[in-house]
């Protein structure tokens, strides 16, 4: 799993998508295209972002929800978190001979 979550922050695009929806969570995907165009000049098709949110999807850092003819996307940092406590570990005593 945390392979997907490497790849998934790997490329600065997606590293964008994930910045824009920390800022504001539940975007559509033209909420997203005009958030990347506004702060980041990226002025990718629609096409082009969709497969971003699905390789963040299938990383589990996106999850995506429907309402009526509309598809909302979502950060979901729970991926992430497991990546950060798999190398953190409570401070250790320290040892005195």
């Amino acid at each position: 799993m945390s392979d997907d979550v490497f790849k998934a922050l790997a490329d600065p695009t997606r590293r964008y998508i994930l910045d824009g929806l920390v800022e504001r969570d539940g975007q559509t995907l033209f909420e997203i295209c005009a958030r990347l165009v506004n702060n980041y000049g990226l002025g990718l098709s629609r096409q082009a972002i969709s497969q971003h949110l699905a390789v963040l999807e299938s990383a589990g850092l996106v999850r995506s929800r429907r309402e009526g003819r509309y598809k909302f996307h979502d950060l979901n940092t729970e991926p992430l978190e497991h990546i950060v406590t798999r190398w953190l570990r409570p401070q250790a005593p320290e040892h005195t001979p």
